[in-house]
């Protein structure tokens, strides 16, 4: 166990379980002054005892003084921190569990930095945690704004500690802010960078039909605006997502489960498309080398009993009969709706050479279907030797010019039900998938395991071809945050190990999705989204966070690192095997494309990484970067091209457009 000076056993095990937090500061001397305190029961000090059986609450009897409440804590001496943990009352008893907050820092109890961090807790008894940018502070205040579950005019706290600034060397993460939603699905637009995001019909719940609430986050301004789509009368809940030739995004299915929608990302308009010939709900779809639009699975939703095979997209839907969904069913036991229903849902699939499309999983089996025909076919591909059905689990094409994807993480069956003897438990296999010719068997590679089992979680390719994966949970169980992973971990594909990074603030597991956005850091947001009412979903997560992997960051002393920055790319719309002429401020020693990524319930099949050794082109800081001529490996659509210089450190992307012609 890690020591933790100043603290009690009890408490320092709470703090490191399952990754939540890495170190904390010694508290001893420390005194806290509160604005209310249920006298020699519950005082303040309990707050910072070491003691977690005991607890600060908040004056209750003979009269109770209304909210917000504040603590705030006097560390005796400056100190540098980026912070705050808080620890509910454990007895059992939810009163006074804190719902919204603010964390405010001062040097000097006089004039205060307000609301380094701020957002939402839910209502239960998990430690919570919020970062903020590194401050120098003497005083810390939490400020309580709410009750998190309405119960009354309280406050109450078992622990509540202080953090010192995180290792850059591990990535950090930003402050939580607030999302007017919970965001199970969204996509980075091409043409502005921002963050599209989208709940169901309800914010925070989902058991309706007919429309869509739809936000969208903006990097450059840290502002996120909401708005309530009803022009297609979609609700886009549990979809299958593709980013076309163009850059729209295309949704299908989910709750009204024969719809298409379109989001135009230059107008930012919804439109409505074709419905699609067969129902679906969890499925999953790609964008092809042709530029067409293949999807197969889904039956969460839609007319039960009947088997979901492919069909494509060009402008109208086809079915294509002899793509049959049955190869790549998982085993899964749960049979409660139907025999199908969980055994069709999530796949990974790739579009890949010839307008073929790989399945690389959750199944265990894995498939080629051929889209070229009028009916399609299907062959077997081989199973993932070292791994066993992984529902749930995540697979990123990491080099598309060598044809590898790395699959992590996932679980046999879908969800862990109590009463049932079957295995549940996620699991923490590693395993790189090689593809080159369609139709052909693949290779597969089991390699170095996760520090933790994940089920539910994201995992994004980075510039420079590592794996970001984040949050997920022990127990794929929908709707919870019990046994969740805070602490997330970075595959090297080079050594092929991961490394374990600093953790997040807010548990990210079913219904939450992560996406690279084009200034190489992770977008990482949701969890949660019930089945109605809205006051049963006790686990939503209407906030988001940014991580800033380890890249960013001067190795010597954790200072931000200066990156290179591309002054020009000769085109910006341009067919599969061009040679682009790029200049940069600085040296460049590598070059990457990444294209532009969707996600909902742990499927981003849109993102790839395509690695590119450059050519000097006579002078300085001008090079000459082939894009690689087969469609299937640069698929058509947006891309990030990013020049990562010899540190290791990527430039902000420049956004281009791979073209069909």
């Amino acid at each position: 166990m890690i020591s933790f000076p100043g603290i009690g056993a009890s408490v320092a095990l709470l703090l490191t379980y399952y990754g939540r937090v890495s170190a904390q500061l010694d508290r001893t001397g420390w005194t806290v002054s509160v604005d209310s305190a249920q006298g020699t029961w519950n005082p303040a000090s309990y707050a910072i005892d070491g003691d977690a059986s005991t607890f600060w609450h908040t004056q209750w009897t003979p009269s109770t003084p209304n909210l917000p409440h504040n603590i705030t804590i006097d560390m005796k001496a400056p100190r540098s921190v980026s912070a705050l943990t808080y620890l509910p009352r454990q007895d059992g008893n939810r009163n006074g569990n804190i719902g919204t907050y603010a964390v405010d820092v001062s040097v000097d109890n006089k004039t205060w930095q307000m609301s380094v961090a701020s957002g939402n807790w839910i209502d239960d008894s998990v430690l919570k945690k919020a970062n903020f940018a590194a401050q120098t502070a003497q005083y810390i205040r939490l400020r309580a704004i709410t009750e998190a579950g309405g119960r009354g005019q309280w406050t109450s706290a078992a622990e509540i500690n202080v953090l010192p600034p995180a290792e850059p060397s591990k990535g950090i993460w930003s402050a939580p802010f607030n999302t007017p939603l919970v965001a199970a699905a969204g996509a980075v637009l091409p043409t502005t960078g921002k963050v599209l995001l989208w709940s169901a019909q309800f914010v925070d719940h989902f058991n309706g039909t007919g429309n869509t609430e739809t936000a969208t986050y903006d990097p450059s301004t840290k502002q996120v605006s909401s708005l309530s789509l009803s022009n297609t009368n979609h609700d886009m809940f549990c979809p299958g997502i593709s980013l076309d030739v163009n850059g729209n995004v295309v949704v299908t299915g989910g709750n009204n489960a024969a719809k298409t929608s379109i989001y135009d990302s230059k107008l930012g308009q919804w439109t409505g498309g074709p419905d699609m010939k067969v129902q679906r709900g969890y499925q999953s779809q790609t964008t092809l080398s042709n530029g067409k639009i293949f999807t197969i699975g889904g039956s969460w939703s839609g007319n039960g009993g009947t088997l979901r095979n492919g069909e494509i997209f060009d402008g109208t839907w086809n079915k294509l009969d002899g793509c049959p969904v049955s190869p790549m069913l998982t085993q899964d036991q749960d049979v409660s709706n139907g025999v199908n229903w969980r055994r069709d849902n999530h796949g990974w699939l790739f579009g890949w050479k010839d307008g073929s499309v790989f399945q690389a999983g959750p199944s265990r089996a894995m498939n080629w279907y051929t889209t070229t025909t009028t009916t399609g076919n299907q062959s077997a591909a081989g199973d993932r030797l070292g791994d066993a059905d992984a529902m749930n689990g995540n697979a990123v094409m990491y080099d598309a010019v060598a044809g590898q994807i790395l699959s992590v993480g996932g679980a046999p069956n879908y969800e862990n039900k109590t009463g049932v003897n079957y295995v549940t438990a996620a699991t923490t296999n590693a395993n790189i998938i090689t593809i080159n010719a369609p139709n052909t068997t693949v290779k597969t590679e089991s390699v170095a395991h996760m520090a933790y089992p994940r089920a539910f979680h994201n995992s994004v390719v980075l510039p420079d071809g590592s794996v970001f994966v984040t949050g997920g949970m022990q127990y794929p169980k929908p709707f919870q945050d019990d046994l969740s992973a805070f602490a997330p971990e970075l595959w090297n594909s080079t050594t092929r190990t991961f490394t374990t990074m600093n953790p997040m603030s807010i548990p990210r597991n079913y219904h939450s999705i992560a996406l690279l956005l084009p200034d190489a850091t992770v977008f990482t947001a949701g969890g949660g989204l019930c089945y109605g009412p809205a006051d049963s979903c006790t686990n939503n997560h209407f906030d988001a966070e940014i991580f800033s992997p380890p890249y960013l960051f001067n190795a010597t002393d954790g200072s931000a690192a200066s990156r290179p920055k591309l002054t020009s790319v000769s085109s910006l719309s341009f067919p599969v095997g061009t040679n682009l002429t790029v200049s940069s401020d600085s040296e460049i020693k590598q070059f990457s494309l990444v294209r532009f990524a969707s996600a909902t319930h742990s499927v981003n099949t849109d993102q790839r990484r395509i690695p590119i050794q450059p050519v000097g082109a006579g002078q300085a800081n001008n090079y000459t970067v082939a894009v690689p001529s087969d469609a299937g490996v640069a698929l058509p659509g947006y891309w990030m091209l990013f020049g990562i210089n010899g540190a290791g450190v990527p430039s902000v992307a420049t956004t281009v457009q791979i073209r069909t012609v």
